[in-house]
């Protein structure tokens, strides 16, 4: 391990900003999640058999999903979401131009976090090998309410340089958990740099239990002039399922407590004295709401009327099943988005007609859910917890590995086009 400084520039080239168009024009309102591409959600995720990754991957690409969110914290989802783009049977039929690549930065383990530039500029440049791409669309500094403020712009400007100087990403954002945190950060990279982040991505916190990223939060965004704004995590990272957060790979580390799992718990038999799915009526609720209230902070899609945006929600599968079933609830939520929808397409209308119907069931469910929570409704966890220490010590911050050759592969990269 050694540490390596950043590129000196070039003080002869002018670096002007990369024209891109703005995010809201060319992000969908639908994400693949890779995060349980891990070992928080599968138990084998590096074996096919326990997770099909290419064959969702492929049958996301299929369906027209063309964008995916990934991490490098999240164990080896970025290496199982880049082989399987760049598979012959799905590099063929979707070049890398046809769908928008995102991922993080910043996050190393749990308690371990490094915003300083050398290691963002390093954390990037190993996401591009191991997304086998020349570029990155977006890039999220991850869970950015574990570290400081002036830590969180440090890593932005690293961002935005790489995005202008280098051109190795073309939009810039931050992910987390609290969202007043996230908020007062985006107003702060806004007041400070004088340009808005692109993205904000907040999880946990649209969904039928926690409604915190609502109107007002929103609000907040639109001041700090943040272009889009995405809703993760619609189950509650597996909380909101028939199964819930006791079972399976979750139980060790799900931050919930006993009593919102036990108040989450009664919910299942609510949704199947409907004839329904807990988390089929999560996904419904969370995308149909989004779309509309995040919809000034949404994105752009054909299948939308032209000139509208809806709110973008991130999914999350493990199987090609879920990956089914959210893709269905999804296209059942845009058919009831249009609301000058013309009666003369019959199939159209009718498919219209019962969007709604079923939005208003959902929600009529989902209330009576909101009873049955109680004081739970709107309860966040703390993140971080209180005393929270980042195990990586001031000394090691910037301080990368050598032996992979990324840092220097990409150095001389600069080199040469200087």
């Amino acid at each position: 391990m050694g540490s390596v400084g950043p590129l000196a520039p070039d003080p002869s080239k002018q670096c002007q900003k990369p024209q891109h168009p703005p995010l809201h024009e060319v992000l969908p309102p639908l994400l693949l999640g890779t995060a349980t591409f891990n070992y928080q959600y599968v138990s084998d995720p590096l074996n096919p058999e326990v997770l099909p990754a290419l064959s969702i991957v492929t049958r996301t690409l299929d369906l027209g999903i063309s964008a995916f969110d990934t991490s490098p914290y999240y164990g080896p989802s970025e290496q199982i979401l880049g082989d399987a783009l760049a598979h012959p049977s799905n590099a063929a039929k979707h070049p890398r131009d046809s769908y928008f690549l995102v991922t993080k930065a910043g996050r190393i383990g749990p308690a371990e976090f490094d915003y300083s530039p050398t290691w963002i500029r390093y954390s990037v440049y190993r996401s591009l090998e191991r997304l086998r791409t020349s570029h990155l669309d977006l890039v999220y500094l991850h869970d950015a309410e574990f570290v400081t403020p002036q830590e969180v712009l440090g890593a932005v400007a690293e961002l935005r340089r790489l995005r202008d100087e280098e051109g190795v990403l073309r939009y810039v954002g931050i992910s987390g958990y609290p969202v007043s945190t996230l908020c007062d950060l985006a107003a702060l990279v806004q007041t400070e740099t004088k340009e808005p982040l692109d993205a904000v991505l907040s999880y946990g916190h649209f969904t039928i239990q926690n409604t915190t990223l609502s109107t007002s939060a929103v609000q907040r965004f639109e001041e700090a002039g943040v272009d889009v704004v995405l809703n993760a995590s619609m189950l509650g990272m597996g909380l909101l399922t028939t199964r819930g957060a006791d079972a399976g790979p979750m139980a060790s580390w799900h931050p919930s407590p006993e009593g919102l799992r036990k108040a989450v718990r009664s919910l299942v038999g609510l949704a199947q004295a409907e004839g329904e799915k807990l988390e089929v009526v999560a996904i419904r609720w969370a995308m149909d709401n989004w779309a509309r209230e995040g919809a000034s902070k949404g994105g752009s899609s054909s299948w939308l009327p032209k000139g509208t945006r809806a709110g973008v929600s991130v999914m999350g599968v493990a199987t090609v099943a879920e990956l089914e079933e959210t893709y269905r609830v999804f296209r059942s939520v845009i058919e009831g988005y249009n609301p000058d929808i013309s009666s003369a397409d019959r199939e159209l209308a009718q498919a219209h007609d019962w969007s709604l119907e079923r939005r208003d069931k959902i929600q009529a469910l989902v209330e009576r859910m909101w009873d049955a929570l109680g004081s739970w409704k709107d309860y966040s966890w703390s993140s971080p917890d209180p005393g929270f220490v980042n195990t990586k010590k001031p000394e090691e911050m910037g301080v990368v590995p050598r032996d992979d050759g990324i840092m220097e592969k990409y150095s001389k990269k600069q080199q040469q086009l200087r």
